[in-house]
């Protein structure tokens, strides 16, 4: 037989090789591609039926940690309250922490009830009966949400003796100069899009309930119109991420729909980058090649935190950022590979659930930095030796294509920039915040599908951007649109930080310029 002869399943035995090493190593082979295919298999399983969290069973934790003495005792505790049976008090659902009171500053519609006018006599005396006091009960009402038509009335002045020298009233600055949408129409439709996923055809049937006949093609103009106002407002933010000491990076797909493309759509990736001040920024690029990156971070020398995907080495070794790991991502390949290795996985399951241990202590107890890095120094890093100790044990015993060896080679591979954060208060053990920040975009295509075109696919980069930053600011996306809306387009250049998110001041209450009243509109001066 030829070394060159294909060896398939119709392979006759004559047709196979003699030689016993060779055979071996085609033995080996095939067991690792059926590991491999089995761990695949696995994973698309559970993507379509099985649990997507990600929670350690607590109970696999008495494998590898001295609990006896614990374990032991809650026995022994057991047994005595079954000796003495005690009538156990009710306890309060610790779930149902009560109900969350209404906000105090929603209007109040009060309605007055007495009880009738036989009940308001003493039934003992019949003296009449004097009011002592009042129970209140509060009940959230829902209006739904209405249009108004604000009128621009602009009187004209003329000289009537040389009937010449005409005046007339200048209309403030707008978002979409002579359209017909108002900056709080905009607003509307750009947070139902892009922060509450309502496709745009499902907001014109939403639009046509309220009496309103706008097209999705008329929207679609509109949304695009204000985000090409609002580009120079996420370039501001591109130059302020990369003054950031560190920054978090990830990606996720977008589908776009292209007549020059085979197929129907193809898949354009959204690139989330976000800095130490809660400015986010999504960069389109129509393929994940490794130049979207490289271009956007440039020649950027901080801290980059992303997880192992090959298209950031090409900026690494360029630039001069340092690698920063995800030890989520690496503590999921570990997660991934229970079923097939219970023993081994829950080792590494355990460890890294001590190291996560440190960091929610210090969330809770509000860490400073210098405490941090202490506990990070005395307490993760003999955690991560441990770990280390155990990759190298594991190694040797498992196939490299198994899900357990795919999760060994992923943190071997990765070990320096996983352990890096151990060394910056600054740092973060994961890159949670970057997949937290996708996870409206993958939310969003679940509802629009795709992206009409590439330019689509900028404009929603834009405008993601800003929700996103909102987001992390605690700021509502429709205040801010509508008040940067009515800004942005006469707004100083040079003072342009100020519209945003992560500087933007709400504007106090009470200063629209127009107020509905009784069905007419009144100006206010």
């Amino acid at each position: 037989m030829t070394t060159s002869a294909k060896i398939t399943a119709d392979t006759s035995a004559e047709q196979l090789p003699d030689d016993t090493s060779t055979l071996k190593q085609m033995v080996l082979t095939l067991l690792g591609q059926i590991d491999d295919l089995s761990g695949q298999l696995y994973y698309l399983k559970r993507q379509l039926f099985g649990k997507k969290s990600e929670k350690f069973d607590p109970a696999q934790r008495l494998l590898f940690e001295n609990l006896y003495d614990e374990v032991k005792a809650k026995v022994e505790e057991q047994r005595q309250s079954k000796a003495k049976p005690v009538k156990k008090a009710r306890k309060r659902n610790a779930n149902h922490k009560g109900r969350k009171p209404l906000p105090a500053d929603l209007p109040r519609k009060t309605i007055d009830i007495d009880p009738t006018e036989e009940e308001k006599v003493c039934s003992v005396c019949n003296n009449p009966k004097q009011r002592i006091g009042r129970e209140i009960t509060e009940v959230l009402e829902y209006v739904p949400a209405s249009f108004f038509v604000k009128q621009y009335v602009r009187h004209k002045y003329g000289c009537k003796k040389c009937e010449s020298d005409i005046s007339i009233g200048q209309l403030p600055p707008r978002a979409i100069d002579k359209g017909i949408p108002g900056e709080g129409l905009l607003a509307h439709i750009i947070t139902s899009k892009y922060a509450d996923h309502a496709p745009l055809n499902r907001l014109e049937g939403i639009l046509k309930r309220h009496g309103v006949d706008i097209n999705v093609s008329t929207m679609c103009d509109w949304v695009g119109k204000s985000a090409d106002l609002l580009e120079p407002l996420v370039k501001m933010m591109h130059k302020k991420i990369l003054q950031s000491p560190k920054i978090n990076t990830d990606d996720t797909r977008i589908p776009i729909k292209s007549k020059k493309r085979k197929g129907s759509t193809y898949n354009g990736y959204l690139w989330a980058y976000i800095d130490d001040k809660g400015n986010v920024v999504f960069d389109f690029t129509p393929t994940r090649s490794r130049e979207g990156p490289i271009k956007f971070l440039g020649d950027y020398c901080g801290f980059v935190q992303a997880d192992a995907y090959s298209g950031y080495d090409e900026f690494f070794r360029k630039g001069k950022a340092t690698e920063v790991g995800c030890n989520s991502h690496a503590r999921r390949k570990f997660e991934y590979a229970m079923d097939s290795d219970p023993v081994r996985a829950a080792r590494m399951m355990v460890l890294w659930g001590k190291l996560y241990e440190i960091e929610d202590r210090a969330k809770k107890e509000n860490y400073n930095s210098a405490q941090l890095l202490d506990a990070r120094q005395k307490e993760a890093k003999p955690i991560f030796a441990e770990m280390k100790t155990v990759l190298d044990e594991y190694r040797g015993q498992v196939l490299p294509k198994s899900p357990m060896g795919k999760a060994i080679t992923y943190a071997s591979n990765q070990w320096e920039a996983l352990i890096r954060y151990a060394e910056n208060p600054m740092l973060d053990i994961d890159n949670n915040l970057s997949e937290r920040i996708l996870r409206m975009v993958v939310i969003g295509r679940k509802n629009y599908m795709f992206a009409g075109s590439e330019s689509g696919a900028w404009r929603a980069a834009i405008i993601y951007s800003l929700v996103a930053s909102c987001k992390l600011n605690g700021i509502d996306p429709f205040v801010y649109f509508r008040d940067v809306l009515e800004k942005v387009s006469t707004h100083p250049a040079n003072k342009i930080d100020e519209l945003l998110p992560s500087n933007w001041k709400k504007p106090n209450s009470g200063t629209e310029d127009d107020v509905v009243v009784k069905d007419q509109i009144v100006q206010v001066a």
